[in-house]
């Protein structure tokens, strides 16, 4: 299913998990280029190696706030094209949002105790360094509080639904599988959000993944994420 060996630059300042996480994506076919346990070694490591993907925790030294998360936002700003994960036990809707706001390609925010398997970790990381997005659903959920709507008013409840689950990155079989519909179905309803929200099909454009950034571009102005290994439609 991989067919190349994955470049990464892991920020975590704890050393026996920055130390298990090497080992572990070593292990997946990924290749650790170089680990940083502070936000500047992190910015100076991916200057240095331009990894496929960054992966960065949140809260490093010196004062354990959100040092890593603002230099994933440096990162996004001065190399666009390195992927990068978020991998954090604490949510940051600020600074996520700032991270989000010019496009969810290419951006993934995970939370620690959610991921259940290595495997899903490291489908991730792949994802978002080929373009793609992948979003914790607790982080949308906490993207989404508080905003307003408009277009998305015109959906259904279903055709919402569905929404909410590419923007967790499920394909159309998965949705329709978590849903007890038939693909067809899904098709019909993802069809319809994107001649809702005004959306063109054209060779270059991915229409899910400008769906899921309308659909919470409306809710106080705020970005997310979804799957983008599904077709291009």
């Amino acid at each position: 299913m991989i067919d190349r060996r994955l470049r990464v630059v892991l920020a975590e300042d704890s050393v026996v998990l920055r130390d298990g996480m090497v080992e572990l994506l070593g292990a997946r076919g990924c290749e650790v280029v170089a680990t940083a346990g502070t936000a500047p070694e992190l910015l100076a490591t991916v200057v240095e190696h331009r990894p496929d993907v960054a992966v960065v925790d949140i809260r490093m030294p010196p004062t354990q706030t959100d040092e890593g998360i603002r230099a994933a936002v440096e990162i996004r700003a001065r190399t666009p094209e390195v992927g990068i994960v978020v991998f954090s036990q604490h949510v940051e809707t600020t600074w996520a949002s700032r991270l989000l706001a010019d496009g969810a390609a290419g951006i993934g925010y995970l939370l620690k105790e959610r991921v259940a398997r290595t495997s899903e970790f490291v489908d991730a990381l792949y994802r978002v360094a080929d373009g793609g997005t992948a979003l914790d659903p607790e982080i949308v959920t906490q993207l989404m509080r508080g905003g307003r709507r408009s277009r998305v008013d015109t959906l259904t409840p279903r055709e919402r639904e569905v929404l909410e689950l590419m923007a967790q990155g499920h394909s159309n079989r998965s949705i329709a599988a978590l849903l007890v519909v038939s693909e067809r179905a899904v098709e019909k309803h993802v069809a319809a959000v994107f001649t809702k929200f005004g959306l063109r099909a054209t060779d270059t454009d991915n229409r899910r993944v400008k769906a899921v950034l309308t659909y919470l571009a409306e809710n106080g102005g705020r970005s997310s994420v979804t799957d983008a290994s599904g077709a291009r439609r």
